[in-house]
């Protein structure tokens, strides 16, 4: 399989891409989480590449990426300007869009903000509304063993977030809500330890549980029937971004797709593979045209 990388000149700094496979089917970008979890952990989706070119790359400041120490970076707008600056230099001239996580709530602004000549939308396993994610992550907490519960709270609190305890929490949370196959993969536990902690923490703040940071109150719910992209809305049964949250995205986007993963929670594309590259095969077919 043919693979090809180098670098782009981005607002802010220059980005690590990779083009993989290629086929008749037009390219699908494939846009990683975090903010700052390069594309390591999405790289099943070169399994889609024998039909199509896949195109990865890791956002400024985590990865292969070169990283800034400007945190003034670490915004929606500049992210968006980012995603704009990969796809036009790399010509993406008919191109399918898939964002999971953060990379869902990106390839969505991009969608409503900015005119190009994508095919088609995927969101997986994403929100539409920090407020509302807020929301969910607690009623999930509250449904933690009371041990876990107090052990995230009490250190968040005092600042301990690197103790032993509390990072057992947070693996109970990961492997609860993020990814409930164990072991984890190599590309999942390769993508954590070339995470950008620094976007993270700026954008979102130093947890899930308290979101202080710059993204706090953004939120596109009331916008995404302006969504005039074919899409696909993917959600697991078991993720901390809540299926009946996913549900209700789907309802507002007129005409989009709406696959639920009973056995999955954040990354269908590695806890039930075979059913997610059908129907990733499946809805790509249908919108190869622009």
């Amino acid at each position: 399989m043919t693979e090809r990388s180098g670098t782009i000149p981005v607002p802010g700094g220059t980005v690590w891409f990779k083009r993989v496979g290629g086929g008749p089917g037009l390219p699908l970008l494939a846009i990683h989480g975090g903010p700052g979890l390069p594309h390591n952990y999405i790289r099943s989706l070169e399994r889609l590449a024998d039909e199509r070119e896949v195109v990865f790359w890791d956002q400024l400041g985590c990865g292969r990426s070169e990283r800034p120490s400007n945190v003034e970076l670490w915004t929606m707008e500049r992210s968006v300007a980012e995603m704009d600056a990969v796809i036009q230099a790399l010509e993406l001239n008919g191109f399918h869009i898939f964002g999971n996580s953060w990379g869902g709530m990106l390839a969505q602004q991009y969608a409503l903000d900015v005119t190009s000549q994508a095919a088609s939308l995927i969101i997986s396993n994403s929100i539409a509304s920090i407020p509302l994610f807020s929301d969910m992550v607690a009623r999930l907490k509250a449904q933690l063993d009371p041990a876990t519960q107090s052990a995230i709270d009490r250190h968040e609190a005092a600042g301990t977030t690197h103790s032993a305890e509390y990072q057992a929490a947070i693996r109970a949370w990961n492997e609860t809500y993020l990814c409930r196959r164990l072991p984890w993969p190599t590309e999942l536990t390769e993508a954590f330890s070339g995470m950008g902690a620094e976007i993270f923490e700026t954008m979102f703040g130093p947890s899930d549980f308290r979101i202080v940071g710059t993204m706090r109150s953004w939120d596109v719910f009331d916008r995404l029937p302006e969504i005039a992209l074919p899409t696909l809305i993917l959600a697991g049964r078991f993720d901390e971004c809540a299926p009946e949250h996913m549900w209700e995205m789907h309802q507002r986007i007129g005409g989009s797709q709406f696959e639920l993963f009973e056995s999955s929670a954040h990354m269908p594309f590695i806890e039930e593979p075979h059913r997610f590259d059908r129907v990733m095969r499946d809805f790509l077919r249908l919108h190869d045209t622009v």
